[in-house]
């Protein structure tokens, strides 16, 4: 046998043995993507043997697409936190980099105006008093922006990142698995990008796509067509990770509704009822409540369609005042929400120890007690932490061995390419 021959034996014989891992980031707006960075740097530093940053399959919703495509490139929670969160000086993505208005659909939609103006003027000239005048004029609306922001530096922003060294923008170059979910605009139909069909269109561009909720953004075009934010359709898609075989699914879900009736007494907030708050609460709630109720409908199937899969949701309590109040599509508390949502995970973790322990076993993982037991550890200390992430001896074979049989996979693709 020779060395080669044997390499892709040792290699298929890894992948088949080796426990796979997936995850599975829904959306949230810039709150949500926030709010899983600070739930992955506290599983990665309260879970030996876990980096979020080596999985083998990825699945991103909305603003979940971004934090699953930078970790199916390699970057780790810890430099997402220094690129997207951090207020130091070398942080990259600022918050105006969210708010560039949409110029050139302003432009376009303008333009249009005097065509629509003249051709309500004639409708109603010509039926008077069939349509009236403000059906007539109802074509005007076609002039309105179909999104207020742009999203063109946010994905050029992506790109540069993605095109570096040692990354790819391109979902079949990649070493992991990469799905990112939209929603095609004139069908109402899930889009999934990074499968085949779907996985010539860079990365970036999907990213924008996935994430270009209606109203604030402007459908993204992909091979003429249109695509709007992917969580119109599902929160989590957590079954295109699953259909990968995946042994370990990991779930994050940022928005769960808020319960007042639970909150602690000695936590105040603005309001004592929700109803107080108006119409931003209103509808808040109703979107929480309309999202995680679609997920726990697919999680119950989940269960049923998958039963030798484990599968882990992590989301912030009901009760947590802190995190419904912040703002959804703020960017200005980021390293608050950050921090909120590292000592939330660590609560969790703490609460499910007794169950969580055996089950991450079977995959090669274990909790970190002493760390879980420190109180006081904060984010800082995880983003300070020196030391590298602890491994079984056992998974750190299986590490190695998934390392080569991903390296081996993408070089045959790469050969692929330049034949």
């Amino acid at each position: 046998m020779t060395t080669r021959t044997r390499r892709r034996h040792t290699s298929t014989r890894a992948r088949r043995d080796a426990p796979r891992i997936g995850l599975a980031l829904a959306g949230g707006g810039p709150f949500g993507g926030i709010y899983e960075v600070g739930a992955l740097l506290a599983l990665a530093d309260s879970i030996r043997g876990f980096d979020p940053s080596r999985l083998d399959v990825y699945v991103g919703v909305s603003s979940g697409g971004f934090v699953a495509a930078a970790l199916a490139n390699g970057l780790s929670p810890s430099q997402m936190h220094r690129l997207f969160i951090a207020r130091a000086p070398e942080a990259a993505m600022r918050p105006a980099l969210f708010l560039q208005p949409a110029l050139r659909e302003y432009m376009r939609r303008a333009s249009s105006l005097p065509r629509l103006a003249l051709r309500a003027c004639l409708d109603y000239a010509r039926h008077p008093f069939e349509r009236g005048l403000s059906a007539s004029l109802a074509t005007l609306a076609r002039a309105l922006p179909t999104g207020v922001f742009d999203q063109h530096a946010v994905e050029a922003f992506l790109a540069r990142l993605f095109d570096a060294p040692g990354r790819s923008n391109d979902f079949r170059r990649l070493r992991a698995r990469l799905y990112v979910v939209a929603t095609h605009l004139d069908t109402g139909a899930a889009v999934t990008f990074g499968a085949k069909g779907h996985d010539h269109v860079p990365v970036s561009r999907a990213v924008a796509a996935s994430s270009a909720l209606p109203g604030l953004f402007p459908p993204v075009e992909i091979d003429g067509q249109h695509h709007v934010d992917g969580a119109l359709n599902k929160t989590l898609n957590a079954s295109l990770a699953l259909d990968e075989g995946v042994a370990l699914l990991i779930c994050v879900n940022p928005l769960v509704p808020f319960d007042a009736t639970r909150r602690e007494p000695h936590v105040r907030s603005a309001v004592d009822t929700l109803h107080q708050g108006g119409l931003p609460l209103v509808l808040s709630q109703t979107l929480r409540a309309v999202v995680r109720s679609r997920m726990q409908a697919g999680m119950a199937k989940y269960a049923q369609r998958y039963p030798h899969a484990d599968i882990v949701l992590f989301e912030p309590a009901r009760e947590d005042a802190d995190m419904f109040f912040a703002n959804l599509f703020g960017y200005a508390q980021r390293e608050r929400v950050c921090a909120l949502a590292f000592e939330s995970t660590r609560a969790n973790l703490r609460e499910r120890a007794e169950s969580l322990a055996p089950l991450l076993s079977r995959h090669g993982l274990a909790l970190d007690e002493s760390r879980l037991a420190d109180r006081g550890r904060s984010l800082h200390d995880a983003l300070c932490d020196p030391r590298p992430l602890r491994t079984s001896a056992r998974r750190g074979v299986r590490q190695t061995a998934r390392d080569l049989s991903h390296t081996l996979d993408h070089l045959e693709r790469r050969l692929a390419l330049l034949r």
